[in-house]
C-alpha cells in the first residue's frame, strides 16, 4: 500500500527515504519511523503510514514498543557506569549483586550477565500472570534460578531475562532504577524520546503492535519449530514463559522491561547512539570495548543460529548464506553496536563513520533479527555514508 511520508532529508541521503517509502509499497509496512545521524547531525528524519489498520495517521513523535532493541538502552546505561569507574564488568557478580550468585551461579561475571553467558536465559518454572511488571519478583526468581548450562561456557540469548540481568546492576551500582538511570544519564542529556518505563500521561502517543502472521503452509526455522514441538524446551520457555509480558498492554509501557519492554521511535533510538557514535558518550577505550566482540557461535543455545554479541549489544550477524534453518540476519558496520527487536526494529550506533540510526514499525516481521524492511533502510544508510560492500558480513 502507499503511504504518506513525512519530515526531513539532507541531501545525498535520499536513498534512505526511497527505501522508506518501498518498504510501504512492496513490502507491507503499516506505520514506521527511520532516523540517521552523521558526525552529530540529524540528516535523516522521517515517518509514515498509519499506528492502526483503519488508517490513523503516524506521527512525528508516535512511539511504538521496541521489543529488544530496548537491552541496546540498557547495555549503554552499564558500559556508562563502567566508563565512570563504578561497575566493573570484569568483576564477581557476587560483588554487586550477591543473592545472584548461587545454585551453581557464583563464578558468574558481570560482563556474562551482559554478553548472554549467564545461564538464565529463561525460567524453568512457570511465572506468576503479572510477573514480568513486577521487578523485585523477576530479580529474586532469577537469583533463584539453577543455571540451564554451566555459566561462561556458551552463550543463548537471554531474550527477556537480560533486562534483570543487566538491569539489576545498573540499579544496584547506581542507586535508581533502571528506567530512572536511563532517562536521566542516557535519553535525557541526548534529547532522546526513548523510555524504559513510560509515563502513564504519554501513553496516548504509543501505537499498538501488529503480530506477524503466518501464510498457511509457511517453513518455520529451528527456533520456531523447536518451542512449537515441546513445552519443555529452553526454546518454549523463553517465548511463552514471560509472566504476562505484553506489548500492547499499558503496563507493560509503564513498566521497567528492559528485555524487551521499552518505548521509542526511531528518532529516539538514533539520538540515545548518536553520542556513542561520535565519541562523547564514553571515552574512546570504552567505546572500543562496545565495538569488541565478547561472544559469538555457531549455534546459540537458545536461538539455535549463529549470533555474535558484545556485552550487551547485538553487532554486524549473517546468515544469510545458511544451508539450513533460520537466516535472520542484521548487517551493520564491522564495529557498529547496538541491538535488534523482534519484528525488526532496530537501533545502533557505527563509531567508523560516525553514525547512528534507529528505525522502528508497528508491524512485525517474521524472524527473530532483521527483515527486508529494516535491512533496506540499513543498506541505503551505509552506503549513503559511504560504504561499499556488506559481502564479508559486516558493511566496508
Amino acid at each position: 500500500m502507499e503511504a504518506q511520508v513525512h519530515g526531513q532529508v539532507a541531501t545525498g541521503w535520499e536513498p534512505v527515504r526511497e527505501a522508506f517509502e518501498e518498504n510501504f509499497v512492496s513490502r507491507g509496512e503499516v506505520g514506521a519511523s527511520v532516523c540517521v545521524t552523521h558526525e552529530g547531525t540529524t540528516v535523516v528524519d522521517l515517518w509514515g503510514g498509519s499506528v492502526d489498520r483503519e488508517g490513523t495517521p503516524w506521527e512525528s513523535d508516535t512511539l511504538v514498543t521496541v521489543f529488544s532493541s530496548t537491552k541496546g538502552g540498557v547495555a549503554l546505561c552499564a558500559h556508562l557506569l563502567a566508563d565512570r569507574g563504578e561497575l566493573d564488568l570484569d568483576a564477581p557478580v557476587a560483588e554487586v549483586w550477591p543473592e545472584f550468585a548461587t545454585r551453581g551461579k557464583e563464578q558468574v561475571t558481570n560482563k556474562m550477565m551482559l554478553n548472554h553467558t549467564a545461564g538464565v536465559p529463561t525460567f524453568a518454572d512457570p511465572l506468576p500472570e503479572m510477573a514480568a511488571v513486577d521487578w523485585d519478583l523477576m530479580c529474586d526468581r532469577l537469583a533463584a534460578e539453577e543455571p540451564w548450562w554451566e555459566p561462561g561456557t556458551r552463550n543463548g540469548y537471554h531474550m527477556l531475562t537480560f533486562g534483570w540481568t543487566a538491569g539489576e546492576l545498573v540499579r544496584r551500582v547506581s542507586g535508581r532504577s533502571l528506567g530512572e538511570f536511563f532517562a536521566a544519564e542516557v535519553a535525557g542529556p541526548a534529547g532522546a524520546d526513548f523510555h524504559i518505563g513510560l509515563d502513564e500521561a504519554e501513553h496516548h502517543r504509543v501505537a499498538k503492535v501488529i503480530p506477524y502472521k503466518a501464510r498457511p503452509g509457511e517453513e518455520f526455522g529451528e527456533f520456531t519449530r523447536a518451542l512449537l514441538a515441546d513445552r519443555e524446551s529452553l526454546q518454549n520457555k523463553a517465548w511463552m514463559n514471560q509472566g504476562g509480558f505484553d506489548p500492547n498492554a499499558p503496563s507493560t509501557w509503564s513498566a521497567e522491561i528492559g528485555g524487551g519492554g521499552g518505548v521509542a521511535n526511531a528518532r529516539g533510538m538514533a539520538l540515545a547512539y548518536r553520542g556513542a557514535a561520535t565519541g562523547s558518550f564514553v571515552s574512546a577505550g570504552q567505546t572500543r570495548r562496545m565495538s569488541r566482540v565478547s561472544v559469538a557461535t555457531e549455534r546459540d543455545a537458545t536461538l539455535l543460529l549463529p549470533t555474535r554479541f558484545g556485552e550487551g549489544f547485538m553487532l554486524s550477524m549473517d546468515n544469510r548464506r545458511r544451508p539450513f534453518g533460520d537466516t535472520d540476519s542484521a548487517i551493520i558496520g564491522v564495529n557498529a553496536f547496538g541491538h535488534v527487536g523482534a519484528g525488526g526494529s532496530i537501533g545502533f550506533a557505527d563509531p567508523d563513520l560516525g553514525m547512528s540510526m534507529g528505525y522502528a514499525m508497528n508491524k512485525m516481521g517474521k524472524g527473530i533479527l532483521l527483515n527486508d524492511r529494516g535491512q533496506s533502510v540499513v543498506d541505503a544508510a551505509y552506503r549513503c555514508a559511504g560504504a561499499t560492500d556488506s559481502a564479508s558480513g559486516s558493511w566496508v
